[in-house]
């Protein structure tokens, strides 16, 4: 049972948690005319932490008019209507934004075939994937996520089904298929000539004008971003993990036609070179961004460019490793690069180097992401630095900081809660009792066993 309070503030009304998802996450039809005016309701935080770095405020209520905030005030006067959720035992903090998810593909680790998915795996079973794996990551309280790189647009066919309100997921940018050169880091390689052929449909592009065909393609079919790799990988077979793979001037024109046509541009890249490049090219930011030197950090701070660490993913491959759950080239790969990329990321801490969380979920499970925070703070970030790299700097970095990233009036009601302090543990917020997206309610597990002792 979930409590909810009167507008007087006493306890007048316990509700079920499934009655309340049942009722309001309902999606209405396309063509319902409205009948009344949006629904009001007020939420009491015992503490917020609001996402923009200011000091957590303490008995705070936040009111919510439909999908946004209307009001966020000390103590607060409950509008005439509203429903009220009491959160006042709770730390009350803006949803998460993972900046770097595949929600849609074999998930590697967790025993299923994801090496040979490529050759077995019918288009559609990705998208369907995607509907598990958009559920669990919401959930852990990532109410926005930028997926960067799938096949066959699955990713787009998950987002506008999430809009549509057809299933339960974050608020995603997509990005469609990873551009890449033959034989790259974005390609799929390793099986036999005639599967795998170059193709711009694939994302596979080499020169300059099939590198703008390619942007323009993914842009056709749906993607909100550009995703490209810069370098070798981890996980890519036959290719080196540091070695650049684009060239400056492919990234420069890369960049130009993604930003005439308004999309951003995000680089996969641990190399060092291959990130100097992308920076002098003007991505917007740096995936993994593994081997950062003084020069590479100068660069990124000059340009204004982001670093998205994903150390996550560095220590699920280190694992992977060690567990030899990865093999020969991948299984050195792995081992070689997860040290020095934190390394880079203590580095780029200390520099101020722009920081936005992103978990690279798919290399691990999808709903487990919340330990990123922990890993940031493992990692030379002070807990608050931490929270701000995965609220308000990641929104900034997807373009979406007047939507979303932070607890302010106009913003969208996207909310999360956990019990305890996360400024003193960190750990905690893998634990998220509580989620709202939008003004919905997705998530209130530990509230439903709160009101359930209550109502004894």
């Amino acid at each position: 049972m979930m409590r909810w309070l009167s507008p007087t503030g006493s306890a007048a009304l316990l509700v079920s948690v499934p009655a309340i998802l049942a009722s309001m996450t309902t999606a209405p039809t396309l063509d319902a005319a409205p009948t009344q005016e949006p629904p009001l309701v007020a939420v009491r935080a015992g503490t917020l932490i609001d996402g923009t770095g200011r000091e957590p405020a303490k008995n705070m209520t936040i009111v919510i008019e439909g999908e946004r905030i209307r009001s966020v005030e000390p103590g607060g006067a409950i509008p005439r209507g509203a429903r009220v959720i009491d959160l006042t035992g709770y730390t009350v903090l803006p949803g998460f934004i993972d900046a770097h998810t595949h929600l849609t593909g074999r998930t590697i680790g967790e025993g299923e075939n994801w090496e040979n998915a490529a050759v077995r795996d019918l288009p559609q079973e990705d998208a369907i994937r995607g509907v598990r794996n958009a559920r669990l990551t919401l959930e852990a309280g990532f109410t926005s996520v930028r997926n960067v790189g799938a096949e066959d647009f699955s990713d787009v066919a998950l987002r506008n089904m999430i809009h549509a309100g057809v299933v339960l997921g974050p608020r995603m940018l997509v990005s469609g298929h990873s551009l890449g050169i033959t034989g790259g880091h974005c390609d799929t390689n390793a099986y036999r000539p005639g599967l795998f052929e170059p193709d711009i449909a694939r994302g596979i592009a080499d020169g300059a004008d099939p590198v703008r065909a390619a942007v323009r393609y993914q842009i056709k079919y749906g993607a909100d971003v550009i995703k490209t790799c810069a370098t070798g990988g981890v996980l890519s077979e036959g290719d080196p993990v540091g070695v650049q793979q684009y060239t400056e001037e492919e990234l420069r024109i890369m960049v130009e036609e993604a930003t005439k046509l308004e999309r951003r541009v995000a680089a996969h890249a641990h190399g060092t070179e291959g990130i100097k490049a992308a920076v002098r090219a003007g991505v917007t930011s740096i995936e993994h961004g593994s081997m950062l030197d003084d020069e590479a950090i100068a660069l990124m701070k000059e340009h204004g460019t982001y670093l998205v660490p994903t150390l996550m993913a560095g220590e699920a491959v280190e694992r992977q490793g060690r567990e030899g759950i990865l093999k020969g080239l991948r299984r050195e790969k792995a081992l070689t690069i997860a040290p020095i990329a934190r390394r880079s990321f203590r580095k780029a801490v200390e520099s101020g180097v722009k920081i936005a969380l992103g978990s690279d979920a798919g290399v691990f499970q999808h709903g487990t992401q919340g330990r990123e925070f922990l890993l940031m703070v493992e990692n030379g970030m002070t807990p608050m630095q931490a929270i701000l790299a995965g609220t308000r700097e990641a929104a900034a970095l997807l373009g979406m900081e007047h939507d979303v990233g932070t607890v302010e009036p106009g913003k969208y009601a996207d909310l999360v809660a956990v019990r305890g302090d996360p400024l003193r543990d960190i750990a905690i917020l893998q634990r998220v009792e509580f989620v709202m997206k939008s003004g919905v309610v997705v998530k209130a597990r530990g509230l439903e066993q709160e009101g359930a002792a209550r109502a004894r």
